[in-house]
């Protein structure tokens, strides 16, 4: 039996590669696994050789200890890969399909599920709706940062690539479907994009970097994305957005007035979450930030997308309240300009089918807009250090030397 080299979470700032065992289709017992889900037999699951696994803005979270994760944890939930094992209740997906796999699990039968609200499907975390692969408090479900991994309901979940040969050539694009492109597309969606937009994107991170290409790929007229770094926001730069510094000019709203004659825009994406900056060259953690300007700066009747990540429990909170994610926003200015808030984890599989065309038809470069960088597992430890000091790259892992 082959084994299964995996990257996890051991304390804070500190990740490793470990082997944790070739998968089977049984959640077994370990790090996170919520009780009520040892033992669950996944006759409806495959296992996967992976291909491609992205590292994530949130597995940052928990890496930072930001979050009440345990040791040795399996990190990974976006995920891309060759099946080469199947349940006997899989009946469409058949050994050797290369497949994206969607970060929120979802049994496809309870009523979220069915009413395409995959992100909150009610079957597969005891503790409340929503699950993901290798997360805190969302199940236990083993994280796809390793060489193989199990995904439960194959045949709802799965997305198969039509063409193997043509998938592997864009591999580096295909690898995105799993989470970020999505999130991004998510949170553009959410915000009301449309033909003619402006646009705010908050944070140049992948994330926000992927819903400023959204942004474009909806037709918007300008694309705004701030941040405190400077190599993210060239980044950002690189493929048509306008950018704004918020270390060196903390004034958002008078940032936007110099990029478009008004102080405002049509609307906003927040994709920074619960570890916000005050803006400043000397601003220290203010989690409520980013919810607060974007208000401040999108019009009345505008949308808020809200993709970026917060959470309930925060160990490194910078009080009492921010610790249970209760944070100081101001709801009143967004009721006075009649604001639409929309948030929480992306329905991936509302998405993911279209733009995987967008993909394959050369019509979306979401490689090339978040700068995917392909790394081996065993540097993936390298690759969170960096990532955590502010590179601007997708770190992309690559277990078994596949891509090109």
């Amino acid at each position: 039996m082959a084994g299964n080299r995996a990257v996890a979470y051991m304390e804070p700032g500190k990740v490793e590669v470990i082997d944790i065992g070739y998968p089977d289709l049984v959640l077994r017992d370990g790090p996170g696994v919520n009780p009520l889900n040892v033992g669950r037999k996944c006759n409806h699951g495959v296992v996967l050789k992976v291909v491609t696994t992205n590292i994530c803005g949130s597995d940052q979270h928990m890496v930072r200890g930001r979050t009440t994760a345990p040791s040795g944890l399996v990190l990974g939930h976006e995920i891309t890969g060759e099946v080469i094992e199947v349940g006997s209740d899989v009946e469409f997906i058949k050994k050797g399909d290369l497949v994206s796999v969607p970060f929120n699990i979802a049994c496809g039968r309870c009523r979220s599920c069915k009413e395409r609200d995959t992100h909150i499907c009610e079957n597969v975390n005891p503790d409340r709706p929503g699950s993901a692969y290798g997360y805190v408090d969302m199940g236990g479900w083993v994280g796809g940062q390793s060489e193989y991994v199990m995904v439960p309901y194959a045949d709802f979940q799965l997305l198969k690539f039509p063409d193997k040969e043509q998938a592997m050539e864009k591999i580096t694009d295909l690898t995105m479907l799993s989470d970020i492109f999505p999130t991004g597309y998510h949170g553009a969606v959410s915000a009301g994009v449309k033909p003619g937009s402006t646009v705010y994107i908050a944070g140049a991170g992948p994330v926000g970097l992927a819903a400023a290409h959204s942004a474009q790929l909806l037709g918007a007229a300008v694309v705004i994305v701030g941040d405190l770094n400077g190599e993210r926001l060239a980044q950002a730069r690189s493929f048509g957005c306008e950018t704004v510094n918020l270390r060196e000019h903390p004034d958002l709203g008078e940032q936007i007035d110099q990029l478009l004659g008004v102080p405002e825009v049509d609307c906003a994406v927040d994709c920074v979450g619960f570890e916000a900056s005050g803006h400043g060259s000397n601003a220290g953690e203010a989690p409520a930030t980013v919810l607060n300007s974007i208000m401040e700066v999108t019009r009345a009747g505008g949308r808020l997308g809200i993709p970026g990540l917060y959470v309930t429990g925060d160990p490194g909170g910078i009080d009492e309240d921010a610790k249970i994610g209760t944070l100081k926003v101001r709801l009143g200015l967004g009721w006075a300009k009649a604001h639409t808030f929309v948030t929480g984890q992306t329905p991936v599989m509302k998405y993911h089918r279209d733009l995987m065309a967008a993909i394959l038809s050369g019509r979306a470069q979401i490689a090339k807009a978040v700068n995917a960088t392909v790394i081996s597992i065993d540097d993936a430890p390298r690759g969170y250090q960096e990532f955590d000091q502010g590179a601007a790259r997708k770190y992309v892992i690559d277990p078994h030397g596949l891509v090109k």
